[in-house]
């Protein structure tokens, strides 16, 4: 008689699929084998991976804290409540914790790190630092925001649902603001697209007359900025930008009657995933139909494949292409257009 599994074999995913996965499996195996996980204590100390962190939690929790709840350290670390039950009862025996009431509540305990717990846990911390450091050391400067910038990303990417992601805010520009625009701009494409400071001087250009000129009837810009988190007492970060203004027939000519230009489209790559740059675009059309304008037109490049899309998607057609040379490379310019009529 034959036998039926308990657990039949799930279907193979598809080919792309299997290929990402295929890819993801072997970036653990990478990545844990590179900073030394598989090793029975982490970084040569007496300290498994999980009593690291638990280590790290409690020492990183607010100076006025008077401790955490066994049961809300278990949610932070996503750990087993019963797993953590057994792995706080060795680190109390070792005593590296201390215990204390809950105000108001005697039966709740608040765990903090004991004397001896920050004690052991300084030199944890010290050689985590140092095993980063060294992983940085032989990488130059734009490979190390590379590197960071795309940690950042599967972040973004796997961390949270996106309904819980950090929000993000749009507003007007303000003081400072303008300043990031040139040097985020210069600094980005140099890095993605290794283009020369003639580009950054031309953002320069059209910054600095977007000012000479701003019109908040009919322009405006809008800054996308990650707040700071709760209870922190910094300020936001700036993630992204784009600009609306009266079109003109060059720098200097006049205005064209009825038509608006979209420019400096910009989102962090800590930041891209999120739908900033739609939500970016959106705004600059919401704003040229409420201004009266009967059309926008936009000047970008066929290799800047995340914008184009985006304006794809935003229903603006590709009406004209030009090559030319600039920014130090051969390109192909892109003129979009969306009908507002």
């Amino acid at each position: 008689m034959p036998t039926t599994a308990k657990h039949p074999a799930p279907a193979a995913p598809p080919g792309d699929d299997a290929q990402r996965i295929a890819a993801l499996r072997a970036f653990n195996r990478f990545y844990t084998r590179r900073i030394g996980v598989l090793q029975g204590k982490l970084l040569d100390t007496r300290f498994s991976l999980a009593e690291s962190r638990v280590l790290w939690e409690l020492a990183h929790l607010p100076p006025d804290t008077p401790g955490i709840s066994a049961a809300d350290l278990a949610r932070r670390l996503d750990l087993d409540p019963g797993y953590l039950s057994r792995l706080l009862k060795l680190m109390r025996a070792r005593k590296l914790l201390r215990s204390q009431a809950a105000e108001g509540d005697a039966r709740q305990q608040r765990l903090s790190l004991s004397a001896a717990g920050r004690r052991a846990f300084a030199p944890l911390d010290e050689r985590s630092q140092a095993q980063m450091a060294a992983l940085l050391a032989p990488l130059a400067e734009a490979d190390r925001q590379r590197l960071v910038e795309s940690m950042q990303n599967i972040e973004s990417l796997l961390g949270e649902r996106a309904a819980d992601r950090p929000p993000y805010l749009l507003r007007p520009h303000g003081p400072g603001d303008i300043g990031w625009v040139i040097a985020r701009h210069g600094a980005l494409y140099a890095r993605e697209y290794q283009w020369d400071l003639t580009f950054e001087a031309l953002v320069a250009r059209i910054a600095a007359q977007f000012i000479e000129r701003f019109d908040p009837r009919r322009e405006a810009c809008w800054i996308a900025e990650r707040p700071a988190p709760r209870g922190s007492s910094g300020t936001g970060e700036n993630v992204g930008c784009v600009f609306l203004v009266q079109a003109r027939h060059d720098d200097v000519g006049e205005p064209e009657p009825g038509v608006a230009q979209l420019r400096l489209l910009l989102v962090e790559p800590s930041a891209r995933g999120l739908g900033i740059g739609a939500r970016l675009v959106a705004e600059c059309e919401r704003f040229a139909r409420q201004a009266g304008y009967r059309r926008i037109r936009l000047w970008t490049q066929s290799n800047l494949v995340a914008a184009r899309s985006i304006y794809k998607a935003g229903g603006y057609q590709l009406v004209s292409t030009e090559p030319h040379h600039s920014f130090g490379h051969d390109l192909v310019g892109e003129m979009w257009e969306l009908d507002l009529a």
